[in-house]
């Protein structure tokens, strides 16, 4: 009851109120300090990653120069080693959970130990918490069997959370990617057009993509950073298209590596690939648009017809309402009177 007559309590309330405006005011104020340049970080990442691509060059010709060392070998392996004693490469995927991963934006061998330790523990955790929820608790009235079933549904929700999780981040990522990607390619037609090489092209879109889509400025840094360190430049292009797993660039992909094995035009390829992912980006647009008035029909019905219906007919209830107690008024004179 106390409780209840604070909240209740106009002073209360104001208190309340004032306090959440000033922590939303703070908090508006010393929000753009805190927030950190994601482009920033991005760049650190394609920097780190032709870093990488250059120790491995590096440690490639080391190895051809002086043969195989068996230290090295097992330094390498220490990290999969540990892995392998809870055998979870062998339970799941590991190279289909790292290729998702990487559609994802999230590279490395971390988030492949992380999400490999995730698909074990959330369905764990998910039950832990279910079991406390309706049998130390008892949320609801449930029976054993139906508390039992309740907590075997969250072992299985917890054992998909993850991969609901990579495969959410993945069509989001690509929407990015593929809205921006046709105007990408109209400047790098430009820049090859001009006489620029495909990488110092790349390059260019890069840096003018990266502020208004940071995913694909990362993935023509990435593909750059290929271009410059691997022996075969198709591979590049191939991992290009690996890693966004968009047909529209997969499409230009297979065109620049026809470029790089025949020495066809780039320009026209281009150009043209340009136009399809000009047209595929409307069609994805107007497919959206068709696909509203049914997603509109559960909401209109169970929100707006409601509505109408009291708009509708409340005039003439309260016209009937009150035409009754007027007939039940006279009726009650008459009888009087009489």
């Amino acid at each position: 009851m106390d409780i209840i007559e604070a909240v209740t309590d106009r002073q209360t309330q104001i208190a309340i109120l004032a306090a959440v405006a000033t922590a939303a005011t703070a908090l508006t104020l010393i929000g753009p300090l805190l927030q950190t340049d994601p482009m920033r970080e991005r760049a650190k990442r394609v920097a780190d990653y032709k870093e990488n691509l250059r120790q491995q060059s590096r440690a490639e010709l080391h190895q051809e120069a002086k043969g195989p060392s068996l230290r090295n070998a097992a330094a390498q392996g220490l990290g999969r080693q540990i892995v392998e004693q809870f055998k979870l490469f062998e339970l799941f995927d590991a190279e289909g959970a790292r290729k998702k991963l990487v559609m994802a934006g999230m590279r490395g061998e971390r988030p492949v130990f992380t999400f490999m330790l995730a698909r074990v523990v959330t369905p764990v955790g998910a039950m832990l918490v279910a079991a406390f929820y309706v049998y130390v608790l008892e949320v609801g009235d449930l029976g054993s069997f139906m508390r039992l079933m309740a907590t075997i549904g969250a072992l299985f929700i917890g054992y998909y959370l993850p991969n609901v999780y990579v495969t959410n981040a993945i069509q989001k990522r690509q929407q990015k990617i593929q809205l921006a990607f046709p105007d990408s390619l109209d400047l790098l037609l430009i820049c090859v057009e001009s006489g620029m090489s495909i990488e110092a092209a790349m390059q260019k879109v890069t840096e003018e993509v990266a502020s208004n889509c940071p995913e694909l400025g990362e993935e023509y840094g990435l593909t750059t950073a290929e271009l410059s360190y691997l022996q075969d430049r198709k591979m590049a292009y191939a991992n290009l298209g690996e890693r966004t797993g968009v047909e529209g660039i997969k499409a230009v992909v297979t065109a620049l590596i026809q470029s790089e094995t025949y020495g066809t035009p780039l320009g026209q390829s281009l150009r043209v690939m340009a136009a399809e992912n000009r047209e595929l980006r409307m069609q994805e647009a107007e497919k959206k648009a068709a696909a509203l008035p049914p997603k509109l029909t559960v909401p209109m019905i169970l929100f707006f017809l409601p509505v109408l219906f009291v708009v509708i007919l409340a005039p003439g209830a309260i016209t009937a309402m009150g035409t009754k107690e007027d007939q039940t008024q006279q009726t009650a004179e008459v009888d009087a009177g009489g």
